[in-house]
């Protein structure tokens, strides 16, 4: 009996590049575990890979971000030194690839949710660092709570990606994200635009994840991105070879639906206005 030939999976085309205003995304939301760093390494990498000169922004002090590009060893200077001591950007930013810049987190940025807290400016700090750069785009991982920290990157950014795992819990902590976004746009930033809701690490096997999408898709509606990130091995192992997944599987379904959402992104920062509140 002859044998089936193999169907020939063919890596996934990286798009070309495509006039774009600067553009500064939060990936943000107060749970942790939903996806919220692997989307924005992984999203930040593709922008690059398309010809976006790009940085990444780790505002988390679990610097889990930092930690897929740099060694073991800390850098010497950090965003801690950036948002406190006012160092410019340009000197704690590293070159990690083509086009992809890494401004590194430190377990010492903890320490900044008590000490911006006092100052004036506190709050305003990523925001004064990120002034007249030459970034096409700026992607900005955030801590999973709220504070001065989260705050900064909402003050920051033009837009906010809203990560959701697709589980029991999938809902808790929008509303605190939501009304934090709101509470961003009335006082302090009214130029920050909700992007969507990105539904992360889903199963399409288990009715209960697909039931929970379908709560997720009723309460956001148009807001919820139409690409999806589906849970699977390559995606979650990648992390552990301190490799983004262009890198790790180029051909898997992963790299796929990263390439989708970022054309979707683009095409969502090239329409839109700060409308959703």
């Amino acid at each position: 009996m002859a044998k089936k030939a193999k169907r020939k999976q063919n890596t996934p085309r990286m798009p070309r590049k495509r006039p774009l205003k600067p553009i500064t995304v939060a990936f943000s939301h107060l749970k942790g575990g939903v996806g919220k760093t692997t989307a924005a390494i992984n999203v930040s990498n593709c922008f690059a890979r398309m010809g976006y000169k790009t940085l990444l922004v780790d505002m988390d002090p679990q610097s889990s971000s930092s930690e897929m590009f740099l060694d073991q060893n800390q850098p010497e200077k950090t965003l801690y030194h950036v948002l406190y001591e006012e160092v410019p950007l340009a000197e704690v930013t590293q070159n990690i690839s083509d086009n992809l810049y890494l401004a590194p987190a430190s377990i010492d940025m903890a320490m900044l949710e008590n000490r911006l807290r006092e100052r004036v400016d506190g709050y305003h700090m990523l925001q004064i660092a990120l002034e007249k750069n030459d970034y096409d785009c700026v992607i900005i991982d955030t801590p999973p709570s709220i504070g001065v920290l989260t705050s900064n990157a909402l003050i920051a950014s033009s837009h906010l990606v809203i990560p959701v795992q697709v589980g029991y819990f999938a809902l808790k902590g929008i509303e605190n994200i939501m009304q934090t976004y709101q509470t961003i746009r009335q006082r302090a930033n009214p130029k920050l635009s909700l992007l969507g809701v990105l539904i992360t690490m889903i199963d399409d096997r288990l009715t209960f994840a697909r039931d929970i999408k379908g709560d997720v898709s009723d309460l956001f509606g148009d807001i919820m991105f139409k690409t999806v990130i589906h849970r699977s091995v390559r995606l979650e192992e990648s992390p552990a070879y301190r490799k983004n997944i262009f890198d790790h599987a180029p051909r898997s379904r992963g790299s796929e639906e990263f390439i989708q959402l970022t054309q979707e992104i683009i095409e969502r920062c090239r329409n839109s206005s700060p409308t959703h509140s």
